[in-house]
């Protein structure tokens, strides 16, 4: 058995698959299956090692934000990289969500986040939630200060 991340493109899967793939380190197209046209159908990858299949189904299935990638990185610079190139051409969203030029939903989640939140003093994980709230692209050093003098 496996699981795998399945995404409905109007027509721009396999764009879109060439994009990801060299935007998200350790990542590569896997396989592209074409109609007799010639124009991708499904296009199957990894992103890290993870498989998503994006499919040209066209229109009448848009993407949602209900739905996102999640891409969890280590440094400020990671969250800055992922930010910039996803978001040109898409859109900024709320608590380091955001929306590419495709229409697909990200969040792009520094791993100090999850620690802070995890902590075992309430009081501390309320200001890096409150933080959090009040910030597009996520910022480590905010974050932090928050947690720290909470």
């Amino acid at each position: 058995m496996s699981v795998n991340t399945f995404f409905w493109f109007d027509s721009a899967a396999e764009e879109a698959a060439t994009f990801y793939t060299s935007v998200v380190p350790n990542s590569r197209v896997v396989d592209v299956a074409r109609q007799s046209d010639g124009s991708a159908f499904i296009v199957s990858l990894e992103l890290d090692g993870q498989a998503v299949t994006l499919m040209n189904g066209g229109p009448g299935h848009p993407l949602t934000d209900a739905a996102s990638l999640q891409v969890l990185v280590e440094t400020q610079d990671e969250v800055d990289r992922l930010w910039d190139a996803l978001t040109e051409g898409g859109a900024p969203g709320p608590c380091g969500w955001l929306t590419d030029r495709y229409g697909l939903s990200w969040q792009v989640v520094p791993t100090t986040l999850l620690t802070l939140m995890g902590g075992a003093d309430p009081a501390k994980t309320i200001a890096v939630g409150t933080a959090v709230q009040s910030m597009s692209k996520l910022d480590i050093k905010t974050l932090q200060d928050a947690y720290d003098n909470a």
